[in-house]
Protein backbone atom coordinates (compact mmCIF):
# COMPACT_ATOMS: atom_id res chain seq x y z
CA UNK A 1 0.00 0.00 0.00
CA UNK A 2 1.25 3.38 -0.77
CA UNK A 3 1.39 6.00 1.44
CA UNK A 4 -0.13 8.75 -0.17
CA UNK A 5 -0.17 11.74 2.27
CA UNK A 6 3.91 11.26 2.22
CA UNK A 7 4.14 11.59 -1.79
CA UNK A 8 5.00 14.45 -3.93
CA UNK A 9 3.27 15.40 -6.66
CA UNK A 10 6.34 13.35 -9.03
CA UNK A 11 5.72 10.01 -6.92
CA UNK A 12 1.67 10.94 -7.28
CA UNK A 13 2.26 11.05 -11.08
CA UNK A 14 4.11 7.78 -11.46
CA UNK A 15 0.86 6.47 -9.69
CA UNK A 16 -1.57 7.98 -11.96
CA UNK A 17 0.43 5.89 -14.88
CA UNK A 18 -0.63 3.06 -13.25
CA UNK A 19 -3.97 3.71 -12.86
CA UNK A 20 -4.17 4.68 -16.50
CA UNK A 21 -5.07 8.23 -15.49
CA UNK A 22 -3.79 11.01 -17.00
CA UNK A 23 -0.65 12.97 -15.56
CA UNK A 24 -3.35 15.99 -14.77
CA UNK A 25 -4.87 13.77 -11.80
CA UNK A 26 -2.02 14.08 -9.86
CA UNK A 27 -2.02 17.84 -9.37
CA UNK A 28 -5.89 17.79 -8.37
CA UNK A 29 -5.06 14.37 -5.83
CA UNK A 30 -2.29 16.42 -4.59
CA UNK A 31 -4.29 19.53 -3.79
CA UNK A 32 -7.32 17.30 -2.21
CA UNK A 33 -4.56 15.94 0.05
CA UNK A 34 -1.99 19.18 1.29
CA UNK A 35 -4.73 22.28 0.33
CA UNK A 36 -7.43 20.99 1.12
CA UNK A 37 -6.77 18.00 3.78
CA UNK A 38 -8.87 15.61 2.88
CA UNK A 39 -9.28 12.49 4.82
CA UNK A 40 -10.67 10.15 2.72
CA UNK A 41 -10.86 9.44 -1.00
CA UNK A 42 -14.37 9.51 -1.37
CA UNK A 43 -14.67 13.44 -0.93
CA UNK A 44 -11.92 14.03 -4.10
CA UNK A 45 -15.52 15.03 -6.39
CA UNK A 46 -13.95 16.10 -8.96
CA UNK A 47 -12.29 12.72 -9.77
CA UNK A 48 -13.52 9.92 -11.77
CA UNK A 49 -15.21 6.65 -9.34
CA UNK A 50 -13.07 4.32 -10.50
CA UNK A 51 -10.39 6.21 -9.94
CA UNK A 52 -11.34 7.07 -6.27
CA UNK A 53 -11.52 3.46 -5.94
CA UNK A 54 -8.17 2.23 -7.44
CA UNK A 55 -6.81 4.91 -5.31
CA UNK A 56 -8.65 3.21 -2.44
CA UNK A 57 -7.24 -0.02 -3.38
CA UNK A 58 -3.46 0.87 -3.31
CA UNK A 59 -3.47 3.74 -1.20
CA UNK A 60 -3.35 4.36 2.77
CA UNK A 61 -4.87 7.29 3.82
CA UNK A 62 -5.59 6.85 7.72
CA UNK A 63 -6.38 10.28 9.45
CA UNK A 64 -5.37 11.08 12.60
CA UNK A 65 -8.06 11.39 15.33
CA UNK A 66 -7.70 13.88 17.62
CA UNK A 67 -8.38 12.84 21.19
CA UNK A 68 -7.80 15.72 23.28
CA UNK A 69 -8.32 19.21 22.74
CA UNK A 70 -6.70 21.82 25.81
CA UNK A 71 -6.40 25.27 25.84
CA UNK A 72 -4.29 27.46 27.79
CA UNK A 73 -5.17 31.37 29.26
CA UNK A 74 -2.69 32.50 26.80
CA UNK A 75 -4.48 31.32 23.66
CA UNK A 76 -2.65 28.53 23.41
CA UNK A 77 -3.69 25.13 21.74
CA UNK A 78 -2.34 21.55 23.19
CA UNK A 79 -4.06 18.49 20.93
CA UNK A 80 -3.06 14.85 21.66
CA UNK A 81 -3.77 12.76 18.07
CA UNK A 82 -3.95 9.15 17.51
CA UNK A 83 -1.95 7.81 14.90
CA UNK A 84 -3.40 4.08 15.60
CA UNK A 85 -0.35 2.78 17.02
CA UNK A 86 0.74 5.61 18.92
CA UNK A 87 0.10 8.96 20.02
CA UNK A 88 1.61 12.67 19.76
CA UNK A 89 1.05 16.47 20.84
CA UNK A 90 0.82 19.46 18.93
CA UNK A 91 0.47 23.00 19.95
CA UNK A 92 -1.12 26.04 18.43
CA UNK A 93 0.52 29.11 19.44
CA UNK A 94 -0.96 32.67 18.91
CA UNK A 95 1.32 35.24 17.89
CA UNK A 96 0.68 39.19 16.89
CA UNK A 97 2.09 38.02 12.86
CA UNK A 98 -0.23 34.97 13.24
CA UNK A 99 -0.60 31.34 14.34
CA UNK A 100 2.52 28.93 14.84
CA UNK A 101 2.51 25.06 15.06
CA UNK A 102 4.73 23.47 17.01
CA UNK A 103 4.40 19.56 15.02
CA UNK A 104 6.00 16.48 16.48
CA UNK A 105 8.43 14.09 14.27
CA UNK A 106 8.78 11.39 16.27
CA UNK A 107 6.26 9.64 18.82
CA UNK A 108 8.54 9.86 21.50
CA UNK A 109 12.50 10.30 21.73
CA UNK A 110 15.33 8.51 22.62
CA UNK A 111 17.62 11.44 22.41
CA UNK A 112 17.29 11.84 26.41
CA UNK A 113 17.65 15.24 27.49
CA UNK A 114 17.33 15.50 31.00
CA UNK A 115 15.09 18.39 30.98
CA UNK A 116 12.26 17.15 28.52
CA UNK A 117 9.37 15.23 28.99
CA UNK A 118 9.51 13.57 25.27
CA UNK A 119 11.81 11.46 26.65
CA UNK A 120 10.26 9.83 29.21
CA UNK A 121 8.89 6.77 27.55
CA UNK A 122 11.58 6.61 24.97
CA UNK A 123 11.14 6.47 21.30
CA UNK A 124 7.46 4.82 20.42
CA UNK A 125 8.28 5.26 16.57
CA UNK A 126 9.36 7.29 13.90
CA UNK A 127 6.28 8.99 12.15
CA UNK A 128 5.60 9.72 8.70
CA UNK A 129 6.21 12.66 6.96
CA UNK A 130 2.01 12.69 6.25
CA UNK A 131 1.67 12.42 9.40
CA UNK A 132 3.71 15.10 10.46
CA UNK A 133 1.59 17.31 7.53
CA UNK A 134 -1.55 15.47 8.94
CA UNK A 135 -0.98 17.48 12.41
CA UNK A 136 -0.94 21.15 10.39
CA UNK A 137 -4.14 19.91 8.72
CA UNK A 138 -5.90 19.46 11.66
CA UNK A 139 -5.55 22.98 12.64
CA UNK A 140 -9.09 24.40 13.14
CA UNK A 141 -6.97 27.92 11.44
CA UNK A 142 -4.67 28.73 8.53
CA UNK A 143 -1.38 28.52 9.81
CA UNK A 144 1.30 30.98 9.39
CA UNK A 145 4.43 29.19 10.63
CA UNK A 146 5.85 25.97 12.15
CA UNK A 147 8.42 25.20 14.55
CA UNK A 148 9.47 21.31 14.30
CA UNK A 149 10.24 21.27 18.24
CA UNK A 150 7.74 19.15 19.10
CA UNK A 151 8.19 15.16 20.83
CA UNK A 152 11.20 14.00 19.03
CA UNK A 153 14.32 14.67 17.00
CA UNK A 154 13.45 15.92 13.58
CA UNK A 155 16.70 15.10 12.07
CA UNK A 156 16.86 11.64 13.59
CA UNK A 157 13.80 10.81 11.33
CA UNK A 158 15.87 12.74 8.59
CA UNK A 159 13.94 11.91 5.79
CA UNK A 160 10.50 12.11 6.81
CA UNK A 161 11.42 15.62 8.03
CA UNK A 162 12.59 16.86 4.77
CA UNK A 163 9.98 15.09 2.90
CA UNK A 164 7.64 17.43 5.12
CA UNK A 165 9.17 20.25 4.33
CA UNK A 166 8.81 19.32 1.35
CA UNK A 167 4.92 19.09 1.36
CA UNK A 168 4.37 21.52 3.49
CA UNK A 169 5.82 24.42 1.42
CA UNK A 170 4.75 23.22 -2.07
CA UNK A 171 2.53 25.47 -4.51
CA UNK A 172 -0.13 23.70 -4.50
CA UNK A 173 -0.04 22.20 -1.51
CA UNK A 174 -0.19 24.01 1.95
CA UNK A 175 2.57 26.38 0.72
CA UNK A 176 3.74 27.62 3.77
CA UNK A 177 7.15 28.78 2.62
CA UNK A 178 10.26 27.72 3.75
CA UNK A 179 11.62 30.33 5.83
CA UNK A 180 8.68 30.13 8.19
CA UNK A 181 9.63 26.53 9.33
CA UNK A 182 12.00 26.35 12.00
CA UNK A 183 13.78 22.93 12.44
CA UNK A 184 15.15 22.23 15.67
CA UNK A 185 18.07 19.82 16.77
CA UNK A 186 19.56 18.51 20.02
CA UNK A 187 22.86 18.46 17.36
CA UNK A 188 23.39 15.74 15.31
CA UNK A 189 26.46 16.56 13.80
CA UNK A 190 26.27 14.33 10.64
CA UNK A 191 22.47 15.54 9.90
CA UNK A 192 23.17 18.58 10.60
CA UNK A 193 26.16 18.66 7.66
CA UNK A 194 24.09 16.91 5.64
CA UNK A 195 21.31 19.06 5.83
CA UNK A 196 23.56 21.82 5.01
CA UNK A 197 24.46 20.28 1.17
CA UNK A 198 20.21 20.76 0.86
CA UNK A 199 20.36 24.45 1.21
CA UNK A 200 17.10 24.85 2.24
CA UNK A 201 16.11 28.36 3.22
CA UNK A 202 14.46 27.17 6.57
CA UNK A 203 15.52 28.38 10.02
CA UNK A 204 17.74 25.99 11.93
CA UNK A 205 17.43 25.96 15.97
CA UNK A 206 20.43 23.95 17.57
CA UNK A 207 20.18 23.10 21.31
CA UNK A 208 22.74 23.93 22.98
CA UNK A 209 22.27 24.87 26.94
CA UNK A 210 26.22 25.27 27.54
CA UNK A 211 29.38 26.86 26.65
CA UNK A 212 31.36 23.87 27.75
CA UNK A 213 31.45 20.08 27.29
CA UNK A 214 31.27 19.69 30.75
CA UNK A 215 27.68 21.86 31.53
CA UNK A 216 26.23 20.69 28.22
CA UNK A 217 26.55 16.93 29.15
CA UNK A 218 24.53 17.82 32.35
CA UNK A 219 21.31 18.53 29.99
CA UNK A 220 22.37 16.34 26.96
CA UNK A 221 23.38 12.88 26.36
CA UNK A 222 24.13 13.51 22.94
CA UNK A 223 27.07 16.01 24.00
CA UNK A 224 28.76 12.71 24.89
CA UNK A 225 29.15 11.75 21.33
CA UNK A 226 29.48 15.13 19.47
CA UNK A 227 31.64 17.46 22.04
CA UNK A 228 31.40 21.30 21.51
CA UNK A 229 34.17 21.47 18.90
CA UNK A 230 32.87 18.99 16.46
CA UNK A 231 29.02 20.73 16.71
CA UNK A 232 29.99 24.45 16.75
CA UNK A 233 32.23 23.28 13.81
CA UNK A 234 29.48 21.92 11.99
CA UNK A 235 26.74 24.75 12.73
CA UNK A 236 29.69 27.22 11.39
CA UNK A 237 29.93 24.87 8.18
CA UNK A 238 25.86 25.05 7.92
CA UNK A 239 25.70 28.95 8.78
CA UNK A 240 28.65 29.57 5.89
CA UNK A 241 26.95 26.77 3.53
CA UNK A 242 23.69 28.05 3.37
CA UNK A 243 23.92 31.85 4.88
CA UNK A 244 21.32 31.38 7.03
CA UNK A 245 21.44 32.22 10.59
CA UNK A 246 20.98 29.93 13.46
CA UNK A 247 19.37 29.75 16.56
CA UNK A 248 20.85 28.81 19.32
CA UNK A 249 18.54 27.95 22.08
CA UNK A 250 19.81 27.47 25.65
CA UNK A 251 17.39 26.97 28.56
CA UNK A 252 18.43 28.40 31.84
CA UNK A 253 18.88 26.39 34.87
CA UNK A 254 19.28 28.01 38.11
CA UNK A 255 23.22 27.59 39.50
CA UNK A 256 24.01 25.37 36.47
CA UNK A 257 24.51 27.33 33.07
CA UNK A 258 23.54 30.93 34.28
CA UNK A 259 26.73 32.74 35.62
CA UNK A 260 27.67 35.57 33.76
CA UNK A 261 31.61 34.16 33.30
CA UNK A 262 29.01 31.10 31.00
CA UNK A 263 27.55 34.05 29.03
CA UNK A 264 31.27 35.79 28.46
CA UNK A 265 32.30 31.98 27.16
CA UNK A 266 29.40 31.08 25.04
CA UNK A 267 30.04 34.55 23.48
CA UNK A 268 33.50 33.60 22.77
CA UNK A 269 32.47 30.49 21.49
CA UNK A 270 29.75 31.90 19.23
CA UNK A 271 32.38 35.05 18.18
CA UNK A 272 31.71 35.95 13.89
CA UNK A 273 29.17 33.29 13.38
CA UNK A 274 25.80 33.79 11.67
CA UNK A 275 24.02 33.40 14.33
CA UNK A 276 21.42 34.58 17.26
CA UNK A 277 21.14 33.28 20.62
CA UNK A 278 17.61 32.57 22.43
CA UNK A 279 17.69 32.27 26.02
CA UNK A 280 14.77 30.04 27.57
CA UNK A 281 14.08 29.65 31.61
CA UNK A 282 13.94 26.10 32.04
CA UNK A 283 10.44 24.58 32.66
CA UNK A 284 10.31 23.26 35.80
CA UNK A 285 7.46 21.03 34.82
CA UNK A 286 9.72 19.29 31.56
CA UNK A 287 10.55 16.07 33.03
CA UNK A 288 9.26 14.42 36.23
CA UNK A 289 12.44 13.45 37.75
CA UNK A 290 14.28 16.85 36.52
CA UNK A 291 16.12 18.54 39.09
CA UNK A 292 16.45 21.63 37.52
CA UNK A 293 15.15 24.68 38.29
CA UNK A 294 14.73 28.06 36.39
CA UNK A 295 16.83 30.96 36.78
CA UNK A 296 14.60 34.39 37.61
CA UNK A 297 14.13 36.97 34.78
CA UNK A 298 16.74 39.56 36.37
CA UNK A 299 19.36 37.13 36.00
CA UNK A 300 18.43 36.26 32.62
CA UNK A 301 18.12 39.87 31.65
CA UNK A 302 21.83 40.15 33.09
CA UNK A 303 23.18 37.23 30.75
CA UNK A 304 21.71 38.35 27.87
CA UNK A 305 23.26 41.90 28.28
CA UNK A 306 26.51 40.39 28.05
CA UNK A 307 25.67 38.38 24.88
CA UNK A 308 24.39 41.44 23.06
CA UNK A 309 27.51 43.69 24.91
CA UNK A 310 29.57 41.43 23.48
CA UNK A 311 27.85 41.51 19.55
CA UNK A 312 25.71 38.25 20.11
CA UNK A 313 22.10 38.89 18.92
CA UNK A 314 20.15 37.62 21.95
CA UNK A 315 16.36 37.21 22.90
CA UNK A 316 14.80 35.64 25.90
CA UNK A 317 11.74 33.71 24.75
CA UNK A 318 8.04 34.36 25.80
CA UNK A 319 7.29 30.85 27.34
CA UNK A 320 3.63 29.86 26.49
CA UNK A 321 1.62 27.31 27.32
CA UNK A 322 3.29 26.28 30.42
CA UNK A 323 -0.43 26.09 32.69
CA UNK A 324 -1.37 23.07 30.12
CA UNK A 325 2.09 21.36 29.96
CA UNK A 326 2.04 22.27 26.42
CA UNK A 327 5.91 24.88 26.76
CA UNK A 328 9.15 23.83 24.91
CA UNK A 329 10.43 20.11 27.08
CA UNK A 330 6.97 19.49 28.47
CA UNK A 331 4.93 17.29 25.32
CA UNK A 332 4.94 13.76 25.29
CA UNK A 333 4.18 10.43 23.53
CA UNK A 334 1.33 9.19 25.78
CA UNK A 335 0.40 5.25 26.38
CA UNK A 336 -1.70 4.49 23.59
CA UNK A 337 -5.36 5.16 24.13
CA UNK A 338 -8.09 2.54 23.66
CA UNK A 339 -10.55 4.08 21.39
Amino acid sequence: MYDILSMNLEEIKILMSELNQPAYRAGQVFEWLHKRGAQSFEVMDNLPKAMRAGLAERCRLTPIREVTRQASKDGTVKFLFDLSDATVETVLMRYNHGLSVCVSTQAGCRMGCKFCASAIGGLVRNITAGEICAQIYAMPERVSSIVMMGCGEPLDNFDASLRFIELISAEKGANIGARHITLSTCGLVPEILALAQKKLQINLAVSLHGASDEIRRQFMPIANRYPMDELISACRTYAETTRRRITFEYAMARGINDAPQQAHELAHLLRGMLCHVNLIPVNAKGRERSHFTPTPRKEIDAFAAILTEKGINTTVRRSLGGDISAACGQLRALPKLEK
